[in-house]
């Protein structure tokens, strides 16, 4: 996990005005590999091992993620939609498809992406990708994110979370979405960019 990235983090228990403050044991490279991250407000400690990040609340927070598809182009797909190439950074990318975050992250020198799953991931640490287990919040300070990409279904709370966590002018992609979700998505107060082939995709303003 890029180090820079833990300054945007927040306390999945008390929410996103209090951040964590990182406890580094073993950094490289500007990646913390392994630590703590830790919340001045309830005492709370996450932990981070082998870089992967653990900001689950309690066993039960969220479910087991599904195998992504579609491979090199699903990652195309994902890049694409979340307008990528013209993108600073940090873009989440949540469920199925987080798995996709290396391939993502090879695409466009730059970003840093994050692969948010339901449980912590095993892996080597990828430079360019930030992995981080939670749920059902996404721990973020509120307008931090520049990009993110639902990949495995979302309900209002999850599509809420999101628009909470974008910075304005940045795109929100659900993909498969539901009937619903561009209505969903326009009563939050972003605005529908694109609605077909199975995708919804948003501009928060």
């Amino acid at each position: 996990m890029h180090i820079l990235l833990t300054d945007r983090l927040a306390c999945p228990r008390c929410g996103p005005a209090f951040g964590l403050i990182l406890l580094a044991d073993r950094i490289d490279d500007r990646r913390v590999l392994d630590g703590r991250l830790g919340c001045a407000n309830c005492r709370e400690q996450y932990p981070v091992a082998g870089g992967s990040a653990d900001l689950r609340t309690g066993p039960s927070a969220a479910e087991p993620d599904g195998p992504a598809d579609g491979g090199q182009e699903a990652a195309v797909r994902i890049a694409a939609l979340v307008g990528l190439a013209d993108n600073p950074g940090p873009v989440l990318i949540a469920g199925p498809g987080a798995e996709l975050a290396p391939a993502v992250a090879a695409l466009v020198a730059g970003p840093e992406i994050v692969a948010l799953t339901a449980r912590p991931s095993v892996g080597v640490e990828t430079p360019g990708v930030s992995r981080l287990a939670a749920g059902p919040a996404i721990p973020f300070q509120d307008r931090t994110l520049r990009g993110v990409a639902l990949t495995g279904g979302a309900d209002r709370a999850l599509l809420a979370e999101a628009v909470r966590v974008l910075v304005p002018g940045s795109r929100l992609v659900v993909d498969p979405a539901s009937p619903s979700t561009a209505d969903e998505v326009r009563a939050l107060g972003a605005e529908v960019l694109l609605d077909q082939a199975g995708a919804v995709v948003a501009a928060v303003r």
